[in-house]
């Protein structure tokens, strides 16, 4: 957004995702803070996302913040990548993640509706979904996928048997060592309502 002009402002609460922001976008502002709580001006933006971080916030806390901070007309845009469980390596893999870690993977989906997404009722949201793919080697893959906080609180054994697993299916399932990922983006876009 800031390469095609926009006035770009990242809020981010945790210490690590800062410095790695301030490493990759040196010359672009960000503050610390979180979504229930916005270190920011009333009615002072046009546009507000949360790509992949919704559900970090309370959204009953999170819509109305939201609306005090977007100027009339203003967007909420969250979106999700989520798997394409109609594919089937992602469904095996789906499934093999439910049995050694006990998460429902579809679940995720799930938390993209709109009532989800805002129980407070004050936003309308418009919704899309877009399929898109990149080919990736086995190991970017396996990193993405031992970056989801379940491998995360499992420990490092649990999580080191789960990837040698999943390493042997990729690697049957994709001899030339390049994982075909498939996600379907879905996008929820809620618009402030316009100045009275």
């Amino acid at each position: 957004m800031h390469d095609r002009g926009a006035h770009v402002l990242a809020v981010e609460p945790g210490d690590g995702m800062t410095a790695q922001f301030r490493r990759l976008h040196p010359r672009l502002p960000i503050v610390r803070g979180n979504g229930n709580d916005l270190p920011l001006a009333d009615a002072s933006l046009d546009l507000l996302t949360y790509a992949q971080a919704w559900h970090w916030t309370d959204p009953a806390r999170a819509v109305p913040e939201a609306l005090r901070v977007l100027r009339p007309g203003g967007a909420l845009a969250l979106w999700w990548n989520t798997d394409a469980l109609d594919v089937p390596w992602i469904a095996d893999e789906a499934a093999r993640l439910a049995r050694h870690f006990g998460v429902d993977v579809a679940a995720e989906r799930r938390n993209t509706d709109a009532r989800a997404a805002d129980p407070t009722g004050r936003l309308r949201f418009t919704r899309r979904e877009i399929r898109w793919s990149r080919r990736v080697p086995i190991d970017t893959h396996l990193a993405n996928l031992a970056s989801h906080s379940f491998f995360l609180v499992h420990g490092e054994a649990h999580t080191a048997a789960v990837l040698a697993d999943q390493r042997d299916h990729l690697t049957r399932t994709f001899p030339d060592g390049l994982v075909e990922e498939i996600y379907d983006v879905v996008l929820l876009v809620g618009m402030a309502p316009p100045a009275a």
